[in-house]
């Protein structure tokens, strides 16, 4: 008997490994079908545009729509995360959105594809935190910037792989068609996840959090310091990404396979470098740095973008533009986890996404204003630097109150 107990660990560990790679595997795969639907707004925006006869600053309200519920929803999500566990709100979330993408495809009027949009966002809420979550449960302490940083490589590869093939598809059957067809991938994949995912005990985490231990973090000014830079960094990916195939084709007179070339090559980027910040904070130890190094950057390119002339230089930008857009996503959003406990986890995710989500909605709207009233998106772009370089300030005040918590933390034992 006690010989069988003693070897109960050693036979559980291969399991509780496998059920991690699947489960994380299974996630990265979600995040790759619904980056379909989610970056197919954007890439067939000049056809959704001119079929349902929008202006751009309408067009702009598409995205601002769904990153309103999408930016409401952010704290419920992280807080039922908390309190219930991640897996089945993932699972609703994915499954939501892709069937109101379906009907996204068939709608006829602005108003229609609007109230579609909000929709999904709310649903599209239960992916991001409780996702985030549960992928980062499966990795040591030590390792979860790099695992967070890990969740974003999925939709950032179905963006790849919707840039590659989406205007190929788009040319035989018509943007209504692939949409449809892109939904129905993203179905299969929910059920997928569904049947196969597991989540990992909650054991040695302590209770699970109330609702007076969510509404504590909010005390925390490290919270809302991180909540600013967050509020920094969407609205920089959701202008960049959002409007790049439209300044691409209204612009700079590229095809929409061209433009889709370019959307391929800056995902590639983005995707790559994603992961390589969050590997490169966890062996620096420094998460602000990474921080503060990726927002100059990023002050610099985003008016490059709209300056430069010469198409060579111009995809130069881009490329180096996207290398830095969310080199710092996983250390941002390990910097809350990490001073004030994994237990919060979701909420501190919820918390910082909603602020993130404020900040790309108003990007998407601003830049469509802009371009209907000066014809052009160069202040737009302009204005992006200029938050940029609010964050870099924010990251160095960043940096200084998460030295002060975490030698408080090694004093307190």
């Amino acid at each position: 008997m006690t010989k069988n107990i003693r070897s109960a660990p050693a036979a559980i560990a291969p399991s509780l490994q496998r059920d991690g790679i699947t489960t994380v595997t299974l996630v990265v795969v979600c995040q790759v079908f619904h980056g379909l639907t989610h970056g197919g707004v954007a890439l067939f925006l000049p056809l959704i545009r001119e079929d349902l006869q929008m202006s751009f600053s309408q067009a702009g309200l598409l995205s601002a729509a769904a990153t309103l519920s999408y930016a409401v929803g952010q704290v419920p999500a992280g807080y039922f995360s908390d309190r219930f566990g991640p897996k089945r709100l993932f699972f609703l979330g994915l499954l939501g959105w892709s069937i109101l993408s379906l009907n996204l495809g068939l709608v006829e009027s602005f108003g229609a594809a609007a109230i579609t949009l909000l929709a999904a966002g709310a649903f599209r809420a239960l992916l991001f935190a409780p996702g985030l979550t549960l992928i980062s449960s499966w990795f040591p302490p030590e390792r979860r910037a790099t695992a967070m940083s890990l969740y974003m490589v999925g939709g950032f590869s179905g963006t790849i792989l919707l840039a590659l093939v989406g205007p190929l598809l788009v040319k035989q059957m018509g943007w209504r068609s692939t949409f449809i067809l892109f939904s129905v991938l993203g179905i299969a994949a929910a059920l997928s996840y569904r049947a196969f995912a597991k989540e990992k005990s909650r054991e040695g985490t302590g209770p699970r959090v109330g609702m007076l231990d969510a509404l504590h973090l909010f005390k925390h000014r490290i919270m809302w310091v991180c909540a600013a830079i967050q509020f920094i960094r969407l609205g920089v990916v959701t202008g960049f990404n959002f409007w790049l195939p439209t300044l691409l084709v209204a612009d700079r007179g590229f095809s929409l396979q061209a433009a889709g070339l370019v959307t391929a090559m800056s995902a590639a980027f983005t995707v790559s470098s994603n992961a390589l910040g969050g590997y490169v904070s966890d062996r620096l130890g420094n998460p602000p740095l990474v921080i503060g190094g990726s927002l100059a950057v990023l002050a610099c390119t985003s008016t490059l973008l709209v300056l430069v002339d010469s198409i060579p230089l111009l995809l130069l930008v881009v490329a180096v533009n996207s290398a830095f857009l969310q080199f710092y996503f996983g250390p941002l959003f390990f910097v809350p986890v990490e001073v004030l406990g994994q237990r919060t986890a979701g909420v501190a995710t919820g918390f910082s996404n909603l602020f993130a989500n404020l900040g790309g909605l108003l990007s998407a709207y601003a830049l469509g204003v802009v371009k209907d009233q000066a014809g052009a998106f160069t202040w737009g772009f302009v204005g992006m630097s200029g938050l940029c370089m609010i964050g870099v300030v924010l990251s160095i005040v960043l940096g200084r109150m998460r030295n002060k918590a975490l030698a408080t933390q090694r004093a307190a034992g």
